[in-house]
């Protein structure tokens, strides 16, 4: 009887948190709000406006309706470097004249504007934007900056602990980390690896707790937080890359024997097996990459969709099914979010283990 009270009352917090978190996602979306045109005629909804929007990178923090903080603008042209704060966009609806350069943000993306203040593909002004490299700190970076620093605190905290009670059971935050901790030992590395997993477990926790942190923070709709870091594909492609130079680095001579020397391949099979053999040292990768992108991507399209339902309607009735479905599909996210972090680290350790046996006879 004790124990079944307190799973309903933990089932019951567990409610009453998605409904808060759902309240905080509908309330926190300033795009959701219609607009009026300068003749005064309602703007009408454009979901895939929005869904776009809260998707993609920022050069501003949102924080509540029309509340957000500027972010610096970090620009290298041909003529030189220029920093200046993204207010000076006015949300995108004005330029800024810079030292060097008229500037323009042109869907979150900074242009070079022409002389006589237009975008034309003139010669001149495409010459101008391909030498532009854009370093500036968007919602993405700040967001990974912030999970970074989420992760340095737990880690340096445990460590601490480790220290200070050697030899002792786990206490604290000591006791939440180290079952998760061996679960990637003992679940992940030692199984695919083998004998030699441990000098791969740093590059495994550190994938494996970056990648399920940014999932949760991406989950959090109001303000720090709320970027969509995972569902960046530049962010993935680094990750993936990071296991592809690890994965060929480290191979051994059996593994690339295997790859251009095979010895149960007839010789004049050879060509077309390296070809085979290199794709695949590409696709390993790049499914990493779009499996981590477009799982968390999706998740937050559907989310936004859910909601978006109760303003393309534009009726109340349709809201008590919309926060059904938005409750179910968040708590679905938080699944997903420790899901893919656990296949990225256990496809690593895979590649990397199989880059790594040594030889059967």
């Amino acid at each position: 009887m004790y124990n079944s009270s307190i799973l309903k009352i933990k089932i019951f917090t567990l409610l009453r948190i998605c409904a808060v978190f759902l309240t905080l996602t509908t309330f926190s979306i300033p795009a959701f709000s219609q607009e009026e045109h300068a003749e005064g005629t309602e703007k009408p909804f454009e979901p895939s406006e929005v869904i776009l929007e809260h998707i993609a990178d920022s050069h501003s923090l949102h924080v509540w309706d029309a509340i957000s903080i500027p972010l610096p603008v970090i620009l290298y042209t041909d003529k030189g470097l220029e920093v200046f704060s993204s207010s000076h966009f006015e949300h995108g609806h004005a330029d800024y004249t810079g030292k060097y350069y008229t500037y323009r943000l042109v869907s979150d993306k900074v242009n070079i504007v022409g002389e006589n203040n237009t975008l034309a593909e003139s010669a001149t002004v495409a010459k101008w934007n391909s030498s532009l490299i854009d370093l500036s700190i968007t919602r993405n970076v700040v967001s990974m900056w912030m999970g970074i620093l989420f992760l340095l605190v737990i880690f340096f905290s445990v460590a601490s602990a480790y220290k200070k009670r050697a030899g002792k059971a786990p206490k604290g935050l000591q006791s939440v980390m180290e079952p998760l901790i061996l679960f990637v030992r003992d679940d992940i590395a030692r199984p695919n690896i083998g004998y030699k997993y441990q000098r791969y477990m740093p590059l495994l926790l550190t994938v494996f707790f970056f990648i399920w942190v940014n999932n949760l923070i991406g989950l959090i709709p109001f303000f720090p937080f709320g970027a969509n870091l995972t569902g960046n594909i530049a962010v993935t492609l680094v990750l993936s890359v990071i296991t592809l130079i690890i994965v060929n680095v480290k191979g051994n001579k059996h593994y690339w024997a295997h790859i251009f020397i095979p010895a149960d391949v007839p010789v004049w099979i050879w060509p077309l097996w390296w070809v085979i053999e290199l794709v695949g040292i590409i696709s390993k990768p790049f499914a990493l990459m779009i499996r981590l992108f477009a799982n968390i991507t999706a998740g937050h399209i559907i989310v936004l969709s859910l909601i978006s339902l109760i303003f393309v309607f534009k009726s109340l009735y349709i809201a008590p099914v919309s926060v059904a479905f938005v409750i179910f599909m968040d708590v679905l996210e938080l699944l997903v979010a420790a899901l893919q972090a656990f296949i990225f680290t256990l496809l690593t350790a895979l590649f990397i283990g199989s880059a790594i046996e040594e030889h059967h006879h």
